[in-house]
């Protein structure tokens, strides 16, 4: 996938007319889950994405210990959004990542995470189910 077709994935799932908001999304939402990653981790998911995409994770200040509510204050304080629509652009943006990204990449980034992570990828685990 390139650039504007992981953006228009993105900004048609969020339901956004302009780009540019699909781009703060992603960008809101790949920061802070950049900073929340080791650093090898963080380039292991982010090396099959667009170059334009990928520096989002890779150029985080990496490592750092926070939980899935603080992840949710940060995405939401980046995107300029309520904490609901921050949980609800995140998963949608993990989804299309996972598109772009093997799933042993995915599995070693989430098992990297704590437990309260798991709602960030509810929507990769429904697709599972079904």
């Amino acid at each position: 996938m390139n650039y504007k077709e992981f953006v228009g994935q993105v900004q048609h799932r969020l339901e956004y007319a302009q780009f540019g908001q699909a781009v703060r999304a992603i960008r809101a939402v790949l920061v802070t889950l950049g900073e929340r990653m080791p650093e090898g981790e963080a380039t292991d998911l982010a090396s099959p994405l667009p170059m334009e995409i990928d520096r989002y994770l890779i150029e985080a200040e990496h490592g750092q210990r926070f939980d899935y509510d603080e992840f949710l204050d940060r995405v939401a304080e980046r995107e300029g959004v309520d904490r609901p629509d921050a949980n609800y652009h995140a998963q949608q943006v993990i989804a299309v990542v996972a598109e772009d990204v093997p799933a042993g990449n995915i599995e070693k980034a989430r098992g990297g995470l704590t437990e309260d992570f798991d709602t960030l990828f509810e929507l990769l685990d429904a697709d599972v189910d079904n």
